[in-house]
C-alpha cells in the first residue's frame, strides 16, 4: 500500500511539474488538431509520432500551428531517416508552399542543422561552425530548443549552443510554428515532444 501512494504521488508530481513549468504540448500524438497542412507532401500520426514524409510531387511542404507564436521557448526531439532535409520555421506565414519566415535548419550531416535561413529573403543568417557539426545523431533522436524573444533567436542540438542570433527584421515579426518536409524526394523525418512556453 505504501508503494501505491509512493508512486501516485511522484505521478501527481510529474503532472504538476509539467503545468507549472509553463510548457504546452503542440502535438497530442493522436491526429493533426491544431495544425494545417500546406502541399501535398505527408503528414500523419503513426505510433503516437508525427511524421513527415516525401509525397509523389516530391515538393515542399509544410504542416504549421493554426495559432501564432511570437515570443517563446519550443522544444522537440526528431529522428531523420534517409535524406532527413527539414526544418522547423518561427514566426512564419504560408500562402500555398510559399513560406516567409526563419527556418532553423534540419538537414543530414554537413548541413548546418541548427542555423538559421530567412526564406524568400537574406538566405543564410547564420551557419553553424565545422567543428559543431557531429553534434547531429543522424538517424537517431535528436533533441531541439530553440528560443525566440523579441530580435533574439537561440538555438541548441542536444543541449549545445548552436546559434546566437540579433535581428532587428526577426524581432518586428510575428507568426506560427511550422514543420517542413524539403523537395527532391526520399525525406522521412519523425517527430515527438513538441512543446512551447510562451514568454
Amino acid at each position: 500500500m505504501r508503494l501505491f501512494f509512493c508512486v501516485a504521488f511522484l505521478i501527481t508530481s510529474l503532472i504538476s511539474y509539467s503545468q507549472d513549468d509553463g510548457f504546452q504540448s503542440l502535438f497530442n500524438g493522436e491526429d493533426l488538431d491544431g495544425w494545417e497542412i500546406y502541399g501535398t507532401e505527408k503528414w500523419y500520426v503513426e505510433d503516437g509520432l508525427l511524421v513527415c514524409e516525401s509525397g509523389p510531387d516530391e515538393a515542399y511542404g509544410y504542416l504549421a500551428t493554426n495559432e501564432s507564436y511570437k515570443n517563446f521557448v519550443l522544444t522537440l526531439e526528431f529522428q531523420q531517416e534517409a535524406n532527413g532535409n527539414s526544418g522547423v520555421f518561427f514566426r512564419s506565414s504560408i500562402e500555398g508552399t510559399k513560406i516567409s519566415g526563419w527556418q532553423v535548419e534540419v538537414a543530414p550531416p554537413g548541413n548546418d542543422t541548427g542555423g538559421i535561413y530567412e526564406s524568400y529573403g537574406r538566405g543564410w543568417l547564420e551557419q553553424i561552425p565545422e567543428e559543431k557539426e557531429d553534434i547531429l545523431n543522424m538517424g537517431e533522436w535528436n533533441q531541439m530548443r530553440i528560443e525566440v524573444n523579441g530580435d533574439q533567436v537561440k538555438t541548441y542540438l542536444n543541449d549545445e549552443l548552436m546559434v546566437d542570433l540579433e535581428d532587428e527584421k526577426i524581432g518586428q515579426a510575428n507568426g506560427s510554428i511550422a514543420l517542413q518536409i524539403h523537395d527532391g524526394g526520399g525525406i522521412k523525418v519523425r517527430w515527438r515532444n513538441l512543446m512551447v512556453k510562451e514568454l
